[in-house]
């Protein structure tokens, strides 16, 4: 490869064709390859290479905190989970539905493995999400009172095709943090999904939350098109090895 096509392929963002184009010359001569055959092979890898950049990209972004998959998930060694009804969810259908899902159940029995997981099958998919943790949405949300924020952060995070919130459970809000999370999931119903992962039942909500009027507003939208899994297992912590 000449100095000048180097140039080229750089300043075409042509990278992984420069790094194989040696090679795949050398091979040429004994392959009897047609120009024609050379050339799809080199855009072939080309076009794989800036998939796998993009896919990575978007994990990246989704900010997941380590890449579980469906196919790594000890289905064996939580009996309270319907492995059937994960697997049916990660066909996709959930995502133009606009249809919820809420994992219920104790620390450590597998929620946020298996949302992460889906998270991470819409990734694959093309679909753009995110992975936050609820403590971490919900400081976001009183930062945004300071600087009068909120609205554009209601409308980044409304436009995510699939928003995750990890670990809903106990903790001390404030009624402008509840009334900015209603307005978050009134602004996804219906167009949306939104996965959570919690360790309190419904009946629990408003001892979260406060204000059981909001409350009780926020879970008909929330429940309206849902699917609700309740996990009663044992903690995977416990069973590992």
């Amino acid at each position: 490869m000449t100095d000048e096509l180097a140039q080229l392929l750089k300043n075409l963002h042509l990278g992984r064709i420069a790094q194989i184009l040696d090679e795949e010359l050398a091979e040429t001569e004994h392959a009897q390859r047609t120009p024609s055959d050379v050339l799809a092979r080199l855009l072939r890898a080309q076009w794989h290479h800036r998939q796998e950049t993009a896919l990575a990209w978007r994990i990246k972004q989704a900010k997941l905190p380590q890449e579980w998959t469906l196919e790594s998930f000890p289905f064996k060694k939580q009996p309270g989970v319907n492995a059937r009804q994960i697997r049916t969810l990660a066909e996709l259908d959930f995502i133009p539905k606009a249809e919820n899902i809420v994992l219920v159940g104790n620390t450590g029995v597998g929620k946020t493995g298996l949302a992460s997981a889906l998270l991470l099958k819409a990734i694959q998919n093309g679909y753009r999400a995110l992975f936050v943790r609820a403590q971490d949405l919900f400081d976001e949300m009183y930062a945004s009172l300071a600087d009068r924020s909120s609205r554009k952060l209601l409308a980044r995070l409304s436009r995510i095709d699939a928003l995750l919130i990890d670990e809903l459970g106990y903790l001390n809000l404030r009624p402008e943090q509840t009334n900015i999370f209603f307005k978050l999931m009134e602004e996804r119903y219906l167009r949306r999904p939104t996965i959570i992962t919690t360790n309190l039942d419904y009946a629990e909500w408003p001892g979260l939350l406060g204000n059981p009027a909001l409350v009780d507003a926020l879970l008909s939208r929330l429940r309206h098109r849902c699917h609700t899994i309740r996990i009663d297992g044992p903690s995977l912590r416990d069973v590992q090895g």
